[in-house]
């Protein structure tokens, strides 16, 4: 069973709701942590930007966690948002998927 939220979480709510806030950490004292430009932070925490894979690795690194936490919170963002758009499902949906022949029988 797949879970949905009413709204899709950008990974700039994430990271400010979940670690910022709770932690005490401005966007400057986080940009001057992480080696990057406090513009990064503050755009990514107003949901202005999505979480880059460099943002990603040093993030999982300050708060020890892994690159790919981060990847996905964008990710399932993004998917979220496109399933929201009900004129981009509908085009999905005019699609025709790419028959494959039976392989079955062949070895791999």
């Amino acid at each position: 069973m797949e879970i949905r939220f009413a709204n899709p979480i950008h990974p700039g709510e994430m990271l400010r709701e979940e670690f910022m806030v709770p932690l005490g950490l401005t966007s400057g004292k986080l940009a001057k942590a992480l080696g990057v430009p406090r513009t990064r932070i503050e755009r990514l925490v107003r949901e202005e930007t999505g979480m880059t894979t460099d943002t990603a690795a040093r993030l999982g690194k300050y708060f020890q966690t892994t690159a790919q936490i981060w990847l996905n919170f964008q990710t399932s963002y993004e998917l979220d948002c496109l399933h929201a758009d009900k004129k981009r499902l509908a085009m999905l949906d005019a699609i025709v998927p790419l028959e494959r022949p039976d392989l079955e029988g062949e070895a791999a």
